[in-house]
């Protein structure tokens, strides 16, 4: 790959949803970026149109494993990591080294390089919240034995290593804790609420609500989320420890259901089942010290947001919604 200036950057998980996003963006900042990323749950089609981007290359590889012969980085985001329950529990050894040994990898290799280095952490730090709503200095409510725990306790892990290697090492860390995200490129499989209930909607399909639909969560538009992290990592000073991103808009699971219903037009019945265990009852973020230190706060409201998350599952991926939103009804786990 040939080098024009501008920082050299390396995305961990970079094929995934949210990873590509970000890749674009850094693109457009001007920045080199190298994707890595084992495919379990990223795509390839994700990055197709980087094909012929000089600024642009990919790995296929895992975390667990040693890393390839990289170039040198000076920042490092690492996004690696399933992020839904059918995901993440489909093989939880492997999720749970991906969260540990992974980010010790990429920490290593950022105190090499005098990185600067951003992890993706996540509002399941905060399991099943006694505090409402959740603030970063809440330490969380986490069953550690229970069938999530692999992400769970994989990602607290990974916020203890990555604060030893700041008091330890020097080394320049930021912690983005990241609330329910949705928006294109979402995996019609992935177990996602949103994800879950377009496609019911648009295929004609029960929709499935887990629980009585009281639970409560917070939706971030995907163009959100990344200019918040874009902007935790161009910080210079130190945030002083994990900042939430998110929106901080909490509705109901049965809400979010109606309005799906009401854009795409569906006359999917909805159909309830029982909650899965250790599933949130109610998840919004406290955005205190986001907007204070970084200056930011979601801009995209949710309807806007879901009308174009439609428009892309009707144009990208409707011709197989009906057989995926069928696979859908019995063999997921959803989280919302």
């Amino acid at each position: 790959m040939t080098r024009r200036g501008g920082l050299n950057v390396l995305v961990a998980g970079g094929a995934g949803f949210i990873g590509s996003h970000l890749i674009h963006a850094l693109l457009a900042d001007g920045a080199s970026v190298t994707c890595l990323d084992n495919l379990l749950t990223g795509r390839q089609s994700n990055l197709d149109h980087l094909r012929d981007e000089p600024r642009f290359d990919f790995f296929e590889a895992d975390l667990v494993d040693p890393l390839p012969r990289l170039p040198r980085f000076d920042r490092i985001f690492n996004l690696a990591c399933a992020a839904s329950p059918p995901h993440y529990q489909a093989n939880p050894v492997h999720t749970m080294m991906t969260s540990v040994l992974g980010t010790n990898r990429l920490l290593e290799r950022a105190r090499e390089d005098g990185a600067r280095f951003l992890q993706a952490s996540t509002s399941e730090v905060y399991g099943d919240p006694d505090v409402h709503p959740q603030r970063e200095s809440y330490w969380g409510n986490v069953n550690p034995i229970g069938p999530r725990a692999c992400y769970d306790e994989g990602k607290r892990a990974a916020e203890s290593l990555i604060f030893d290697f700041e008091r330890g090492h020097g080394t320049d860390v930021r912690v983005a804790r990241i609330f329910n995200t949705y928006g294109p490129r979402m995996r019609a499989d992935d177990g996602r609420v949103v994800s879950n209930v377009i496609c019911q909607a648009l295929s004609g399909s029960d929709i499935t609500i887990y629980g009585d639909g009281s639970q409560t969560r917070s939706f971030c538009y995907v163009s959100d989320l990344v200019d918040g992290l874009m902007r935790l990592m161009a910080r210079d000073t130190l945030p002083g420890g994990p900042v939430n991103l998110g929106n901080p808009n909490e509705l109901t699971v049965e809400d979010l259901v109606a309005r799906v219903v009401r854009l795409t037009g569906t006359t999917s019945r909805v159909v309830k089942r029982p909650l899965p265990v250790d599933d949130p009852r109610r998840r919004r973020p406290d955005i205190t010290r986001a907007y204070d230190v970084l200056g930011w706060s979601p801009a995209v409201a949710l309807e806007e947001g879901l009308e174009a998350t439609i428009a892309w599952f009707t144009n990208e991926v409707q011709p197989d919604l009906a057989i995926r939103s069928e696979r859908l009804k019995d063999d997921i786990i959803a989280a919302e």
